[in-house]
């Protein structure tokens, strides 16, 4: 057995090192003998090659259908979770598990640990360091120290409090090179010296490997071991582990592919074109085949390989040559974002503190009328093509456009929240905001000021003079206040000074498009290089505060395997624009009849040309303009209502499921699990909102300009009764994997 296991990694490793592999370990690849994989391995190069049943994220818990899964014992088993942002905030990934954590200590208790690289920082102001409470988990630890490698045990203190084990690379860092001598032997993938990440990834996997190996050395046949690693970082360590043969049930978990994040980067017709690309090459062009190989094999090693949703399943499918057995969607913990029925209220309250920071960006040109200002943004990565800012500055010259035709009063300021290389606040922006400080320090003495003279003529019972309650000086301090508030240049379009503002893709696209905050200018625009937070001296507001106190967030993403961004948005309230290329998206889609009457307008960038998303995503932002102010309070109600399809109390479950198929396939003896083909799931979907008209431009205004007359004629709505039919119409079942009329499905797409 243990000479078919090594035959196995040497042929994979040549696999994924060569480009193009002979015709004899095709064969052997394609061979469906079980005696190829003894161990459990999971190889399927080969698209028509069927994989065990493939989970489709529909069937929910609560007010959705039951789920029929039995429980996993989880007295008898031991779950750690793998990432390198445990406790190491770097992207996304980050999010899922810190969101996620709550969900599973309640399900598994003292038996779930997380694992990741340990940074000093962050130990000390996020760890409580602690005792294990497994003495197998302990004597673990203490082979790994014993021999020079230092291990760190504790409790994150995040919401659930979850066990930490975070191993210190550097103390290891003398290993190295044997470390990079045995993953060549194992499976022929070389790690180039000069990229740290890498083999900073390398030596965890090893000290992690090394952990199993001690640690199920230990325990014995009881209680199993589960290990669940989140993307390439972590896979060196799956990947070592399965070829050690250590008996632990392994998941693999890509949020993203990495050669699909560089190919979409390069402005690439990325997913016309995906049973085209000779991905070996791809990944050489752009000198991370090491990383590709890493990535893929640990796909390929894995008992269960899960992906986030649909579009990167297909998208995995081609970049690593294996279909996903289970989708899990990414959730967030609602708890922590729901404000109750006071949302609205928190809305009106944040949206008052971006008008402070707006009357000071705009100060000597603030002739638009802050009460019929709307507020759009777009946050995430700076990759301009990939969240699709390119598209979304397109359209903001068209929408300007069509609000300049329709001569109405109405402005939209967006804000474009992306970190890019600054050297220091822009002292423009600066001044604005000590302007408008100035002006309301001297209104407020004024004020002050003339409330005194008020108040002692109304005690001595006579009305006072106006004319003669302020002197001279307070003219003069008032006069001198406006005249402080003139200037000559326009409001500037960014917040810093940047390093490269001749090449930054966003103010080129400016320039190009000419949005300079003109006074005839009805799209204003405001870039913001950096990530926001309650202690900056220009707009002090933490994200969250952000986001509730904004009208609409846009991301029209071209390449978003999830996008937490718009589920942040729908469990605050706040509609949002996504595409049918972003996970999210594709999610809303299937279980929201009408997502555009909930507040989430999906732009199609999938079937459709650049030109005709570009108009799609002009006319959604157009028509969002259009509402009326009670239209737009009653969509943000309805927003709302979706943040239960986003908790990881429901979502939490695909995750479980993915475990179970792991022990399944790793421990067949002990658990069993249904291992057919696909079964038709039935799901739900929210209906279309009965107070909606049939017609989607029914109950617009002709144009963005409205009175408050208007709002009486408004369609009739009343919260209470439209949640509930909501609640009684969500058990209506439906068929997932049709597609769309007219809509053919992309090479590799599963109809599941």
């Amino acid at each position: 057995m243990l000479c078919a296991a090594l035959l196995y990694c040497f042929i994979l490793g040549r696999i994924l090192v060569g480009s193009d592999p002979t015709p004899a370990t095709r064969h052997f690849l394609n061979a469906s003998d079980d005696r190829l994989f003894p161990f459990g391995f999971y190889f399927t190069p080969s698209n028509n090659m069927p994989l065990s049943r493939s989970l489709s994220m529909t069937s929910l818990s609560g007010l959705f259908p039951a789920w029929e899964e039995d429980e996993l014992p989880v007295e008898d088993l031991l779950l750690f979770e793998v990432a390198w942002e445990v406790t190491n905030k770097v992207g996304g990934i980050y999010t899922v598990i810190q969101s996620k954590a709550k969900v599973t200590v309640d399900e598994w208790g003292e038996n779930y640990f997380m694992m990741g690289p340990y940074f000093e920082h962050n130990f000390k102001t996020q760890v409580e360091g602690c005792v294990p409470p497994n003495a197998a988990i302990q004597k673990a630890m203490d082979a790994l120290t014993n021999n020079g490698c230092q291990v760190h045990f504790g409790r994150w203190l995040i919401e659930g409090s979850p066990y930490v084990i975070l191993f210190d690379i550097c103390s290891a860092a003398w290993n190295l090179d044997r470390w990079k001598g045995d993953l060549w032997e194992t499976c022929h993938i070389g790690l180039p010296y000069h990229d740290r990440e890498a083999n900073d990834s390398l030596l965890l996997g090893s000290l992690i490997a090394w952990f199993f190996k001690e640690l199920t050395d230990t325990l014995g046949d009881k209680p199993n071991v589960i290990g669940h690693f989140h993307e390439w970082q972590a896979g060196p360590g799956l990947i070592l582990s399965r070829s050690r043969n250590i008996p632990m049930a392994t998941v693999f978990t890509t949020h993203a592919t990495l050669l699909g994040r560089y190919l979409c980067a390069g402005s690439v017709d990325f997913y016309n074109n995906l049973d085209k690309f000779n991905v070996d090459k791809e990944a050489g062009e752009r000198q991370i085949y090491h990383r590709y190989c890493l990535e893929r094999a640990a796909v390929h090693c894995a008992h269960v390989f899960t992906t986030v949703s649909q579009i990167t399943a297909v998208e995995a499918n081609h970049m690593l040559h294996r279909k996903p057995d289970v989708v899990t969607p990414n959730g967030l913990n609602v708890k922590k974002f729901s404000a109750m029925h006071e949302f609205q209220n928190l809305h009106s309250t944040h949206k008052n503190r971006i008008k402070e920071f707006v009357r000071g960006h705009f100060y000597g040109h603030l002739d638009f009328n802050l009460d019929k200002t709307l507020f759009f943004f777009i946050a995430g990565r700076y990759e301009f093509s990939n969240k699709g800012a390119d598209i979304f500055l397109e359209s903001l010259s068209r929408l300007n456009y069509l609000l300049r035709i329709h001569r109405n009063d109405l402005t939209v300021v967006v804000f474009f929240i992306m970190p890019a290389k600054t050297n220091n606040f822009n002292v423009e922006s600066l001044k604005g905001q000590a302007v408008r400080k100035q002006l309301w320090d001297t209104a407020n003495t004024v004020k002050e000021k003339f409330g005194k003279k008020l108040y002692e003529s109304l005690l001595t019972g006579q009305i006072p003079d106006m004319n003669t309650i302020l002197d001279r000086d307070d003219f003069t301090i008032m006069k001198r206040a406006i005249y402080a508030t003139q200037r000559t240049s326009l409001p500037p379009v960014t917040t810093h000074n940047m390093l490269d503002d001749s090449t930054d893709p966003i103010l080129f696209h400016v320039r190009r498009i000419g949005l300079f905050n003109a006074r005839n200018d009805r799209v204003k625009i405001i870039f913001h290089p950096e990530f926001l937070s309650s202690t900056s001296p220009l707009l002090p507001m933490d994200y969250e505060d952000f986001v509730r106190g904004c009208n609409l967030g846009v991301f029209p993403s071209y390449y978003e395997p999830w996008g937490y961004t718009p589920g942040e948005c729908t469990v605050m309230g706040i509609p949002s624009v996504t595409t049918n290329l972003s996970g999210f998206g594709c999610f809303m889609e299937e279980h929201v009849s009408d997502p555009a009457a909930y507040g989430i307008y999906i732009v199609d960038r999938r079937f459709k040309s650049p030109e005709e998303s570009c108009n799609q995503l002009t006319q959604f932002m157009f028509s969002f303009c259009q509402q009326s102010h009670r239209q737009r309070i009653i969509q943000r109600n309805r927003t709302e209502r979706l943040s239960d399809l986003l908790d990881w109390r429901y979502l939490g479950r695909f995750y479980t499921h993915a475990r179970h198929l792991a022990l399944s396939r790793c421990f067949p003896d002990k658990f069993k699990t249904d291992l057919k083909g696909p079964q038709k799931t039935e799901g739900f979907r929210y209906p279309r909102p009965s107070s909606v008209p049939p017609s989607p431009f029914a109950s617009l205004h002709s144009t963005p300009h409205h009175s408050d007359e208007e709002d009486d004629d408004d369609e009739p709505y009343n919260e209470e009764d439209e949640a509930e039919r909501d609640r009684l119409n969500i058990k209506l079942p439906f068929m997932l994997g049709a597609v769309p009329e007219g809509k053919k499905k992309q090479p590799g797409e599963s109809g599941n």
